[in-house]
Order: structure tokens, then C-alpha cells, then sequence
């Protein structure tokens, strides 16, 4: 039995986006300035399972998701489904240990995961990775602290790490 893969689009503050559920939880969450390509690259990435557009029964998932561009520091619990190689989940999930408002380097984070030459490897994990902010990949940034490329562009990437520097430090104030 194919399995069933419901999709939905969002608007936030940051631009379009797309979200998508399987069963088990989130496996897309993906800006989207292009909304036929998006939906292309997801019936390539899922071409093993049926697709339905759900925006009724995704409503309150996206609604959620536009809430959480405005705030990346918040967890939103959603449940995941990553899907990828066994080294790439491995590197989102060392990339949801990184505090909000705080940042990492390729090569800081290749060394948490055992080997420093492997900068190069978690970028790519990096680039592969389809759940924007909950798999904070926005949280690497090169190893002079300057910011490096952002699969879903840089401005983004400053905005959400300025959204979350500005929120911790209102905490603490």
C-alpha cells in the first residue's frame, strides 16, 4: 500500500512557503519562491507516495509554521519525519541541539560529529535538508563567524538569525 503525503501552502513574513505531512509528521517545510518548482522537487523527493493538497487539514500546522518564521527561537514540538542518509539525520539532529540565538561552524559541527575534516559533508547535509528552522541548518555559519549560504537565500538566513539573537536577548533582559 502507497503511503499518503499531504502538502499545503503557507504565506509568512518571510515569503511563500510549503509544508508537507506524512503520517508520522513533517517531512517538508520549505520556502518557496517558485511554487511549481517546489511542488516538482516534492513529487520528485516523494515520488514513492501519493500526494494530496490539504490545505483545510493542514491549517493549523501552517498556521504554526508562519508563526514560527516570525519566532525561530520558539519549539513548536511538531513531530518529524526526516528522511535521508543515516549521516545526514545525524547532522540535523546535532543541529536541533544548537540553542536558539547561538551559531556553529561547518567545522565545529563536523568535529562534535567525530571527524573535523568532514566540514565540507555537513555542508552538503546541510543543502539536503527539507524542514527549514526546525532543522536549524540557519545556525551554520563559516568558521570566521561571517555568514555562509542559505539554501532558501541569505536574507533569510540574517532574518531568522536576527530574529532569534533579538529574542534571547530580550529574555535575559
Amino acid at each position: 500500500m502507497r503511503s499518503t503525503i499531504r502538502y499545503a501552502w503557507g504565506q509568512s513574513s518571510l515569503g511563500d512557503f510549503i509544508a508537507a505531512r506524512s503520517e508520522r509528521g513533517l517531512v517538508m517545510f520549505e520556502f518557496s519562491d517558485r511554487r511549481a518548482a517546489s511542488l516538482d522537487a516534492l513529487r520528485e523527493r516523494f515520488a514513492d507516495t501519493d500526494l494530496v493538497e490539504d490545505a483545510d487539514g493542514l491549517a493549523d500546522t501552517v498556521a504554526k509554521l508562519a508563526g514560527l518564521i516570525d519566532h525561530p527561537e520558539h519549539d513548536l514540538a511538531l513531530p518529524l519525519d526526516l528522511r535521508g542518509s543515516d549521516y545526514e539525520q545525524r547532522v540535523w539532529e546535532a543541529l536541533r541541539a544548537i540553542p536558539a540565538g547561538k551559531t556553529t561552524s561547518y567545522g565545529d559541527l563536523a568535529a562534535k560529529l567525530g571527524n573535523p575534516r568532514e566540514a565540507r559533508e555537513v555542508a552538503e547535509a546541510c543543502a539536503a535538508n527539507t524542514i527549514a528552522i526546525l532543522v536549524p541548518c540557519h545556525r551554520v555559519v563559516k568558521k570566521d563567524g561571517s555568514l555562509s549560504g542559505y539554501r532558501w537565500g541569505f536574507q533569510r538566513k540574517r532574518a531568522l538569525l536576527s530574529r532569534e539573537q533579538k529574542a534571547v536577548a530580550f529574555e535575559l533582559a
